[in-house]
């Protein structure tokens, strides 16, 4: 179970490095826009798609990643009040119950949506560059399996009293995929 959990948190945070550098390819890209619609009159064909492709990617890419570090919003105004071991059992149902099944059910929706793309040569019909969608629909696939996967890690470790809600990792880097230490 730990070599699940330590795979599932090396995942995460691969992605969340790879997420990392899509914003510097977004703010990049959108740098090459600015310039070149202002200084030079030439804008680009292709500036909306890539912004909307990154901007989704980065999403994506980072949720399982900001999932295992708790930046995530909770609202437990009302679990908080019950003592620790029955908010441990409720965050582990919720995640392993609620949590898993929705983002495996979306994650099946959309790994065939991106092999459906593939398949097909699918382009943005709406785009006068018409870039090929399945890259696109590929990390979205990707990252909702590593949230999913994310989901049951973190529904283990509240099962057996590893994690407290709420409660932040150490801020050790992307790399660090040892737990809070209790």
């Amino acid at each position: 179970m730990q070599r699940f959990q330590d795979a599932v948190e090396r995942l995460a945070n691969g992605l969340g490095i790879l997420g990392q550098l899509t914003i510097l390819a977004m703010i990049a890209s959108m740098l090459y826009e600015v310039i070149a619609r202002y200084a030079f009159n030439a804008p680009t064909l292709w500036a909306f798609d890539i912004s909307y492709m990154l901007n989704g990617s980065i999403v994506f890419l980072g949720a399982a990643y900001s999932l295992r570090k708790e930046a995530h919003v909770r609202i437990d105004f009302l679990s908080q009040k019950l003592p620790l071991r029955a908010q441990q059992i409720l965050n582990a149902a919720v995640y392993a119950f609620v949590m898993v099944p929705i983002t495996g059910a979306l994650t099946w929706v959309a790994a065939g949506k991106a092999w459906k793309a593939f398949r097909t040569g699918e382009v943005e019909n709406v785009s006068p560059w018409a870039p090929l969608m399945w890259p696109f629909y590929t990390v979205i696939a990707i990252g909702l399996l590593a949230f999913c996967l994310q989901f049951l890690a973190e529904a283990l470790k509240y099962a057996h009293g590893e994690k407290r809600p709420g409660e932040t990792l150490p801020d050790a880097g992307p790399d660090a995929t040892a737990g809070p230490e209790s």
